[in-house]
């Protein structure tokens, strides 16, 4: 068993481990459940899958949480003010929108065997068509760790970034 963690501590001691692009560090990763601390500005335009739940506490200052609804094909935000708690659940495509100075927690069940996360990017803008424009999918063991060469082989492709319906090129 671990011992219990200083939050207001940890952050003084280690904040340059919240950096972008995930900007996130593991602080628990135990048998059920997997807990991170999350801080801004990130620098993440994917959506994220993953069909357990994930609990997010917004410790220092604001966050948006842009989510896809698969029914509606459109994109809404939820803001997460400082002291607010959200549970949000399983399935739903998430973009986590951190800004500077911003501190959070996220806690996430851990997968179970053969259930598979996503990173999926869309056509997004005045301009985009809405269509999914690449998606990888990986069975998630660390967050922290898997999700950064997943961001940056997309950044760095081309055609990872151009949308197969209306040709436009993603960030």
């Amino acid at each position: 068993m671990l011992p219990p963690i200083n939050f207001p501590k940890w952050i003084a001691e280690n904040a340059h481990k919240l950096k972008p692009p995930v900007s996130n560090f593991c602080l628990y990763n135990e048998k059920d459940f997997t807990v991170m601390a999350l801080g801004g500005p990130n620098a993440r335009n994917d959506f994220h899958v993953n069909q357990t739940e994930e609990w997010f506490y917004q410790y220092k200052g604001s966050m948006d949480l842009k989510i896809h609804d698969s029914d509606s094909r459109s994109f809404k935000t939820i803001t997460i003010s400082q002291g607010d708690m959200f549970l949000l659940p399983g399935g739903i495509p998430h973009n986590p929108i951190r800004y500077a100075d911003t501190i959070g927690i996220v806690i996430e069940r851990k997968r179970p065997e053969g259930v598979l996360d996503e990173l999926r990017w869309y056509c997004e803008g005045p301009e985009g068509c809405g269509e999914v424009v690449y998606s990888e999918r990986f069975y998630c063991t660390d967050l922290g760790t898997q999700l950064k060469p997943v961001i940056e082989g997309y950044k760095a492709s081309e055609e990872k970034r151009r949308c197969k319906n209306c040709g436009r090129l993603g960030e």
